[in-house]
């Protein structure tokens, strides 16, 4: 059983469906307890930094996510899920991510559009269990104004030129992460996903 942690971002749902057209068995949760009984978790989210912080905070999962994740539970960060994997964001100065990863998230400072949304390549900079099947240099959907700025490089498993290098993808241990949308990646997004089931 994969617990999906519901923090009031608006495509659980499409993420939920996606995982289930896999096979996977969904529980879509705000309740800690769910953590402990799952077999993996999945932080999916679309919105803001700050509100997706504090929601996690009122619900009270911020302590059960670090315990399941210090057991060796898998822990998948989508999109803003991602982003709040680390310590804070630039979008809403103030508030605290889960702070499983060292690093921030600032706002795009290039010269093309923000937010990056479109199609755009995925560079595999080292090998992972989500690449499994996957071409280095698939298409992938992104769509955000903000990227990740880990302390280290050593966590990226996958690049993406965005005038700058923007990490796309993350694996430390048991904490993977990716900025693109896998639910609107058809065939590789879909891969990626069946590579987490497989876990």
């Amino acid at each position: 059983m994969i617990a999906m942690i519901d923090y009031g971002a608006g495509n659980i749902r499409s993420v939920a469906k996606a995982f289930e057209t896999l096979g996977a068995q969904i529980k879509v949760t705000q309740d800690p307890d769910d953590l402990a009984k799952a077999d993996k978790i999945v932080l999916p989210g679309v919105g803001a930094f700050g509100k997706a912080a504090e929601a996690l905070h009122e619900k009270g999962l911020l302590e059960p996510i670090h315990e399941e994740v210090a057991k060796g539970k898998p822990f998948f960060g989508i999109c803003i899920g991602l982003h709040l994997l680390f310590e804070d964001g630039e979008e809403d100065p103030g508030y605290q991510g889960i702070g499983l990863l060292k690093g921030h998230v600032p706002r795009f400072r290039v010269s093309l559009k923000v937010p990056h949304l479109g199609w755009n390549q995925v560079t595999q900079v080292q090998d992972s269990p989500l690449w499994k099947g996957i071409p280095d240099g698939s298409f992938f959907y992104f769509a955000h104004s903000y990227y990740i700025q880990p302390e280290t490089d050593e966590i990226a498993i996958g690049k993406t030129d965005y005038e700058i290098d923007v990490l796309s993808a993350i694996q430390r241990d048991n904490v993977f992460g990716i900025q693109f949308h896998p639910e609107k990646s058809h065939k590789w997004g879909l891969k990626v996903l069946e590579n987490y089931i497989k876990l």
